[in-house]
């Protein structure tokens, strides 16, 4: 099978409008939605008209973070002699990795703005946000980018970007795993927490351990290649990392008590 769908739904003049950002846009609605229905369950402790302001801070913290994290780590040798290219939005270049440091920064200035715990805020964050990860890879994988390793599996996929070699569809794995099941272990363990922050952690070394795998499938970038003798990518690198946090914010909110009424 060769990937090689058109990224642009519809023009209209200049204006494009393109499955990735109506992927981002999916993702935001139903977030928005899933949050406002925790709040009327009573999990987060605020007003469901408050989302849409939350739903702001994330936007921005998030893309904010995404840009930076892209550009100073994954990138920088490009972007150093090219400093006017990084507002260059438009050209592509976000960092997942990035992005949660940013939604956890946005997170915190919101819960501080609301006077609840930021504990709180992270949990509704994950359990509303997770399934996000599985319309944006549908979009990695429409735009044929972020794809896999070379492989002579009946799976693999030719991505016109990626030369004329079969390859792994490493943006499906990620939507399925990262994603889909991410989601679901998420929402499974609502009902059996019993403190605020265990949900967000579990995301946290979840989504890390996933794409930590993921990463033996998927084509590292060009720029970085492989760390540590040529086993190693800066995505796991960043996954081990998050994985660590996760089980230190594991512990951090149980010795916390912060109980979910």
């Amino acid at each position: 099978m060769v990937v090689n769908f058109d990224p642009v739904i519809f023009g209209i003049g200049p204006l494009q409008v393109r499955w990735y950002g109506l992927m981002y846009v999916v993702a935001f609605v139903v977030g928005g939605f899933i949050a406002k229905r925790l709040c009327d369950m009573g999990f987060m402790k605020l007003a469901r008209e408050k989302v849409d302001t939350m739903i702001t801070y994330i936007i921005v913290s998030m893309f904010l973070g995404a840009r930076l994290a892209y550009v100073f780590i994954y990138n920088w040798s490009y972007f150093s002699s090219r400093p006017e290219e990084i507002f260059y939005v438009w050209q592509g270049g976000l960092s997942f990795h990035g992005a949660l440091a940013g939604i956890l920064v946005g997170g915190y200035l919101f819960a501080r703005s609301q006077k609840i715990p930021w504990a709180q805020v992270m949990d509704t964050i994950a359990l509303s946000g997770a399934q996000g990860l599985f319309w944006g890879r549908i979009g990695n994988f429409i735009n044929g980018e972020l794809y896999g390793r070379i492989t002579d599996s009946p799976i693999g996929m030719i991505f016109p970007m990626g030369g004329p070699y079969p390859r792994h569809p490493s943006q499906l794995y990620e939507a399925l795993t990262e994603g889909l099941l991410l989601t679901i272990i998420l929402w499974v363990l609502l009902k059996r927490v019993k403190f605020y922050g265990v949900i967000s952690a579990v995301f946290l070394a979840g989504y890390g351990t996933f794409r930590f795998l993921i990463e033996f499938f998927r084509e590292p970038d060009v720029q970085l290649g492989y760390y540590f003798g040529g086993t190693t990518t800066m995505g796991q690198i960043l996954c081990l990392m998050m994985v660590a946090v996760g089980i230190l914010a594991y512990f951090a909110a149980r010795k916390k008590n912060d109980l979910i009424a």
